[in-house]
C-alpha cells in the first residue's frame, strides 16, 4: 500500500509538471526564436543604416557581423550578392525584402531575416542577415534541460511528502489488521487506537465494538456454563440420593422408585429449560408469572430428600403472599440457589417464608447457621468457583427489577424483594 501511495502520488507530481512545462516549453521555443529574429532584424537594420549613404557608389560598400554564428550579405536591387555572405542570388526571404518590406523565414537550415535599403523613395538594395536554426535550438535545449531539472528537482519533495503520508495512512491499517490478528487469536480485550482519520478510526470502532460483543458474548457463554452446572448439581444429586436409596432397601417399591425418579428427571429437564431460557434472553426470562405457592411446593419436593438426608429439615411458609411481577423460570432458579446455599453452607433447619412486604413480595430463606462474615460480601464469586449460585441469583433478582439481600447473618437470612402486579 505505501508503494502504491507513494506511486500515485509521483505520478500525480509528474502529470501536473507535464501539464504546466510542456506549454512551457513550447512559449520558450517560440520566445526564442521570435528573440532570435528580432536581433537579426536589428543587426541588418544597423547594417542598411551603414552601408546607404555608400550604396550610389560603383564599389560595394563591405558589410561585417558582430556575432560570429551570424552571417551578413548586401544584395542589389536585381537580387545579386554584391558583398558580404549569404547565397549568390537571391532566396524567397531577399525577393520579398525587395518589395520594400522586412521579411523574415528559414533558408538551409538558418533564420532568416532580410532589410530593405531605402534612399530617398528608391530601394537601392537588401541587407540579408542568417544564423543557424540549430544555435536557437541550443540556447532552447539549455533551457529545457534546465526547467527538467527544476522538475526533477520538484519531484524530491513530493517523493518525501508521499512516503510520509504513505506511513502515516498505512501505519493506522497495518495496526487494524494486527488488531484483527489478536482478535482472530482470541483475545477480545484488544482495542484500536484513534488516528484523527475518519474512515480509519470509523473501522477502528466497529472492531472494537465487535470486539466487545464478541467478549461479552464469551463471558455469557462461560457464565451459562457455570451457572448450569452448579444448579444441575441439585437436581442429579436428588436423583442419585433417590436411586441409592431403591438400591438400598431391598423391599422398597421399585415403581414408586421409579416414580420418583422420573420425576427427579422431570425437575433436572425443567432447570435446564429455565437456564436455556435465561441465557437466551441475556437474564431476563419472559414466561409465565410466577405461582408463589406452587413454586413452595416445588422447592420442598425438590430439597427434602437431600435435607433428610442429614437429619435436616425444610419447612415452607405462605403468609398472604402477593402475586410477584416476575417470571417462574427465574424465581424459580433464585429459589434453588439460596436453598442449596443453606444446604451446603448452613446447618440446622430450612425455612422458606413468603410474605407481603407492602407492595413488595419478600422471600426469606433462613438457616440455623452462623457461617456468613458481615465483612465478607457472600456474592462475589469467588476462583475456586464457590458464589457461582449467589451471584446468578442476585443477577437475576436484578433482571426482574428485585434485589437481594443478606438480611441477617446470625442466624443466616437471605431475603429476595420483588415487585408485585399491584405495585406501580
Amino acid at each position: 500500500m505505501r508503494r502504491r501511495i507513494v506511486t500515485l502520488a509521483i505520478a500525480a507530481a509528474v502529470l501536473a509538471i507535464s501539464l504546466f512545462g510542456l506549454p512551457l516549453a513550447a512559449g520558450v521555443a517560440k520566445y526564442n526564436l521570435d528573440a532570435e529574429r528580432t536581433e537579426l532584424e536589428r543587426m541588418a537594420a544597423r547594417a542598411a543604416l551603414t552601408v546607404a549613404a555608400e550604396l550610389p557608389g560603383d564599389q560595394p560598400p563591405s558589410v561585417q557581423s558582430p556575432e560570429p554564428e551570424t552571417v551578413i550579405g548586401l544584395y542589389s536591387p536585381d537580387g545579386a550578392l554584391r558583398s558580404g555572405n549569404g547565397p549568390s542570388t537571391s532566396d524567397q526571404v531577399v525577393r520579398r525584402a525587395l518589395r520594400d518590406q522586412v521579411a523574415d523565414g528559414s533558408a538551409n537550415g538558418d533564420v532568416v531575416v532580410a532589410v530593405p535599403i531605402d534612399v530617398n523613395g528608391t530601394l537601392v538594395g537588401v541587407v540579408r542577415a542568417a544564423t543557424p536554426y540549430s544555435e536557437v535550438m541550443l540556447r532552447t535545449g539549455m533551457i529545457w534541460l534546465a526547467m527538467a531539472g527544476l522538475a526533477a528537482i520538484a519531484v524530491v519533495p513530493t517523493w518525501l511528502v508521499a512516503r510520509r503520508m504513505a506511513a502515516r495512512l498505512a501505519h493506522p491499517l497495518e495496526d487494524l489488521s494486527a488488531a484483527a490478528g489478536v482478535l482472530g487469536d482470541g483475545d477480545f480485550t484488544v482495542r484500536t487506537a484513534r488516528t484523527g482519520i475518519p474512515e480509519i478510526d470509523a473501522v477502528g470502532m466497529s472492531l472494537d465494538t465487535t470486539a466487545q460483543r464478541l467478549g461479552e458474548t464469551l463471558e455469557r457463554e462461560r457464565s451459562f456454563s457455570a451457572s448450569a452446572s452448579h444448579q444441575l448439581r441439585t437436581p442429579l444429586a436428588g436423583l442419585r440420593l433417590q436411586l441409592e436409596a431403591a438400591l438400598e432397601t431391598p423391599d422398597m417399591d421399585l415403581r414408586a422408585a421409579i416414580r420418583a425418579g422420573i420425576d427427579s428427571a422431570d425437575r433436572l429437564e425443567r432447570t435446564v429449560t429455565d437456564l436455556l431460557a435465561l441465557a437466551r434472553r441475556n437474564g431476563v426470562a419472559r414466561g409465565p408469572v410466577a405461582d408463589v405457592a406452587a413454586l413452595l411446593a416445588d422447592v420442598r419436593t425438590t430439597w427434602h430428600t437431600q435435607l433428610a438426608s442429614e437429619g435436616r429439615d425444610l419447612t415452607t411458609r405462605l403468609r398472604a403472599a402477593p402475586q410477584p411481577r416476575a417470571a417462574e423460570a427465574a424465581l424459580r432458579q433464585i429459589l434453588n440457589v439460596l436453598v442449596d446455599n443453606a444446604f451446603t453452607h448452613g446447618s440446622g433447619n430450612v425455612t422458606v417464608t413468603a410474605r407481603d412486604a407492602g407492595e413488595t413480595l419478600a422471600v426469606d430463606v433462613a438457616d440455623e447457621g452462623t457461617g456468613i462474615d458481615e465483612q465478607h460480601d457472600p456474592f462475589t464469586r469467588q476462583v475456586d468457583g464457590h458464589g457461582i449460585g449467589l451471584s446468578l441469583a442476585r443477577s437475576l433478582a436484578e433482571a426482574e427489577n428485585g434485589r437481594l439481600i443478606l438480611s441477617s447473618a446470625t442466624p443466616t437470612c437471605f431475603t429476595l424483594l420483588l415487585p408485585t402486579v399491584e405495585s406501580p
